[in-house]
């Protein structure tokens, strides 16, 4: 472990503290109302947390950012966590997002249309919607209502006829010169503006002496639209005005652990309604603070989310002065006061304990019948492959190249039958030409070596994607560091399975259980090898000559480079040859650049 480091060095104020390693890649972020305190107990006498533990075994160097109060380092923390990911922090994974509706009025034309991706973007946003059906039933009035633009067209008034929309009396088509003014479509996006803010009784107000001016000067038919939309605008204001005295507005939590593994449910209740549940899971938790938990989790959580509750109900009791920076955070993103608290009694305290229910369904669908499926998928693949024992970890390695270039070795882990994500790794493999042995060997000494120096778990079964070819490279390998590890080859075209020892392929039933497993971990791992090995062909399409020619984007270079496998290639090519690909102005273009290149060097 690193010596201490000199804590008069750091300041006794708010703010978070990163933790690096060696090479600056951050490990943790923690944020604190005094950075010199909190760090003086990371390094006091006495038992730690095993995390902690494995933390300052593994740290470098200590950042800090100082901030102003405890809820700015909060918001701090929850930016750092966001961007780097750090593996000792709790990380709330969420792939579900409420809709909003986004007007552009950021824009000289602004257009309304629906997104799930709130930005600080200058233009602004509404929601969200619970049920998504209501998101969908706003647009539809948005449109019918006050004919704002949906498109993604640019404005100038050149075209010479509007579209459909027009006709349907969806769109006041201001992309057609004298079809609308533009002080008429602003005022119909300021009503819009009104409509989805809730302030209705203003836009009756403005409905109403459109109906009247309208009517006055004989436009009747215009007059019964502002007539109609006034009567849907009052109609909602009382809607509101009903649910809004039917109810409170609560985010109730549960959680359940079990075998190392949580999960958490949250009941959104809103006007007293329950409107939406969602669920969260960490599989090989383990023992976690129940404070650094909590904070983190509603930290991360409503970082996330606009759609903020007056109260949150939690199953567990934080420290005052835990929670006194969250609801001061919360209750300025709110705009009004926003309590946590753990409910005693009454109805509160009843739905927490059905919260709690949920969390312990949600734990039982999600992680025993995964135990289950992974259970009897490694007994499957024992008998099918003759193992020893059930291969709870299986490592999995394919490689990815593009005609030898950008050449990246993956490695996925499945554990009990699921994949561990946190353990993926890749390998960067520079040799040149096209050499799938040596790269396959090269990955598994890399990867092995490493988990001996360190004292790893070694896996029940190394799966190379591949014949008998990589995989006599992969056992090879395994020999020189000493290591006997079951191996085995998946064959892609058959779907044959290759062990050492054995002259001729195990072919096992398309719906066996191991052979499925073996499936999922080589097909995992190709995505994941290709993610990088993509990635790293988009950097160096950055990086091309190509880019020079005047009118070539990045887009367009990354898919000469990937039809002609270089820059060379593409520069050497025949005009008829590029134009196939990109078009004849972009081979024209190439062809006098590569002219005029060879002018100057000559």
């Amino acid at each position: 472990m690193p010596a201490p480091p000199d804590l008069s060095l750091y300041p006794d104020q708010p703010g978070i503290y990163i933790y690096r390693d060696a090479k600056g890649k951050v490990l943790y972020v923690g944020k604190a109302r005094s950075v010199r305190k909190r760090l003086a107990s990371y390094f006091s006498a006495g038992p730690k947390h095993p995390k902690t533990e494995a933390l300052l075994a593994e740290f470098a160097t200590i950042d800090t950012v100082v901030a102003g109060t405890e809820s700015e380092a909060l918001a701090l923390e929850n930016a750092f966590i966001k961007k780097h990911k750090p593996r000792y922090n709790v990380l709330l994974r969420d792939d579900k997002t409420y809709p909003y509706i986004k007007v552009t009025t950021g824009e000289e034309w602004p257009r309304a249309f629906v997104t799930r991706r709130v930005l600080r973007d200058g233009h602004s946003y509404f929601g969200p919607y619970l049920p998504a059906r209501t998101c969908r039933g706003a647009m539809k009035m948005i449109q019918r209502l006050f004919q704002v633009r949906t498109c993604r067209i640019e404005i100038d008034g050149s075209l010479p006829r509007p579209c459909l929309y027009y006709d349907m009396h969806a769109c006041l088509a201001p992309c057609v010169s004298g079809l609308t003014t533009k002080e008429a479509y602003d005022d119909a996006v300021r009503d819009v503006v009104l409509f989805l803010s809730g302030k209705n009784d203003e836009l009756a107000g403005s409905l109403r002496r459109k109906m009247d001016g309208a009517a006055a000067e004989e436009r009747y038919e215009m007059a019964a639209a502002y007539r109609d939309c006034l009567r849907t605008v009052e109609e909602l204001a009382q809607r509101q005005t009903v649910q809004s005295l039917a109810g409170e507005d609560v985010d109730v939590l549960g959680e359940f652990g079990d075998a190392g593994s949580l999960a958490v449910a949250v009941l959104v209740v809103r006007g007293g309604t329950v409107l939406d549940s969602r669920e969260f899971f960490w599989e090989g938790i383990g023992e976690v603070d129940p404070e650094e938990f909590w904070v983190a989790l509603l930290s991360q959580y409503y970082d996330a989310t606009t759609f903020l509750p007056k109260e949150v109900h939690l199953p567990v009791d934080l420290p005052d002065e835990a929670l006194a920076p969250l609801e001061s955070w919360l209750s300025e993103r709110r705009g009004s006061k926003v309590t946590i608290r753990t409910p005693r009694r009454g109805a509160a305290f009843e739905r927490v304990r059905i919260a709690r229910d949920n969390a312990r369904q949600n734990h039982l669908r999600r992680f025993r019948k995964a135990r289950e499926a992974g259970e009897k998928a490694t007994l499957a693949l024992a008998k099918a492959l003759d193992l020893d024992r059930r291969p709870g970890r299986i490592e999995c390695f394919d490689i990815s190249h593009f005609q030898g270039s950008e050449t990246y070795a993956s490695c996925v882990v499945f554990v009990d039958g699921e994949p561990s994500k946190e353990e993926y790794r890749a390998f960067r493999i520079d040799r040149p030409g096209v050499d799938d042995f040596a790269s396959i060997a090269e990955a598994v000494t890399r990867r092995y070596g490493r988990l001996l120096t360190e004292k790893a778990p070694l896996p029940d079964l190394v799966l190379i994607d591949g014949g008998k070819g990589q995989l006599s490279a992969a056992v090879a390998a395994l020999d020189r560091l000493g290591l006997e590890l079951p191996a085995a080859g998946l064959a892609k075209r058959e779907e044959e399975v290759f062990v050492p020892g054995r002259s001729f392929p195990i072919v096992l039933p398309r719906r066996n259980p191991g052979l499925r497993l073996l499936q999922r971990a080589r097909d995992e791992a190709h995505r994941f090898g290709l993610k990088h090995h993509r990635r790293a062909r988009g950097r160096k399409a950055l990086e091309s000559p190509l880019l020079a020619v005047p009118g070539l984007g990045p887009s367009r270079v990354r898919r000469l480079l990937s039809a002609f496998g270089g820059a060379e290639a593409v520069l050497a090519a025949t005009e008829e040859a590029l134009a196939a690909v990109a078009g004849k102005s972009v081979a024209a273009r190439i062809v006098r650049f590569r002219g005029g290149s060879r002018a100057s060097s000559g």
